[in-house]
């Protein structure tokens, strides 16, 4: 069986990164950049996971290490004996301490569910946006499609990148993040080829709604902060939508 690959992100991270190994990751725990916080995609359960909460990759990633220890002989009688007591714990210290760890523990769990949700909705976000503006680009050339004349639709540039976004939709339906890096090129080529194109021709409407469904797309697959994420959502599926409205009933 093929060994599992991961892609992590750390909450300072502002996007994944892998594919990983086992070992490759095993190493970076050592160095410090892997951390129980860690999220790591699990694609069984098809979302974002600490690695804290998976007890098997913890183990691994972070064994015990066994403590060495001298066994003690005998207790000989010291001339040097102290007569200070050491002050007892009082109880509302245990239950002080133990609520702050409580606090830091939910803190921590807060802010990993918060980077998992803000990684899903940027995924979800992309993966609309980019089918939007691909139905949109393809359907003035489906005379085209239908009949099989590939020739002359390797001729109009907006099939293309139809045909390009229905590609990348298709990618991201399998959860495949990997793909954000083409998608980033992708949006800022369309921000710039379709907003020059519908500027020039006199379309302004259209060609701001392109630029910012396409700075929403890109950034959606940037940022790991949910109040950011929500922002670049609105802005993708808004801009790609009027940006849809305006080719299909142009």
């Amino acid at each position: 069986m093929a060994p599992q690959e991961f892609y992590i992100r750390n909450e300072s991270d502002t996007e994944a990164r892998g594919p990983f190994n086992l070992e490759q990751l095993s190493s970076l725990a050592e160095n410090g950049q892997v951390t129980n916080e860690t999220v790591y995609y699990d694609p069984e359960a098809e979302e974002w996971v600490s690695v804290g909460a998976n007890a098997e990759l913890k183990a691994q990633l972070f064994p015990e290490k066994k403590k060495l220890s001298l066994k003690s002989k005998d207790d000989i009688p010291s001339l040097n004996r102290s007569e200070e007591s050491v002050p007892p714990i009082e109880v509302g210290d245990m239950l002080a301490a133990a609520e702050g760890r409580t606090e830091d523990t939910k803190d921590k769990k807060d802010a990993t569910e918060d980077l998992a949700r803000a990684a899903n909705l940027g995924m979800y976000c992309c993966t609309i946006s980019v089918f939007i503006s691909g139905a949109a680009l393809l359907a003035p050339s489906i005379d085209t499609i239908v009949a099989g004349n590939y020739q002359k639709l390797l001729k109009q540039p907006f099939a293309v990148l139809g045909a390009i976004d229905m590609f990348i939709c298709l990618v991201l339906l399998l959860q495949a993040v990997g793909i954000y890096p083409f998608v980033r090129f992708r949006a800022a080529l369309g921000a710039g080829f379709l907003g020059v194109y519908f500027y020039t021709q006199g379309d302004a409407t259209t060609a701001l709604a392109a630029v910012i469904g396409s700075v929403g797309v890109y950034f959606s697959t940037v940022f790991t902060n949910l109040a950011a994420v929500i922002l670049t959502t609105v802005l993708a599926l808004g801009g790609m939508g009027y940006f849809a409205y305006a080719v299909l009933t142009s």
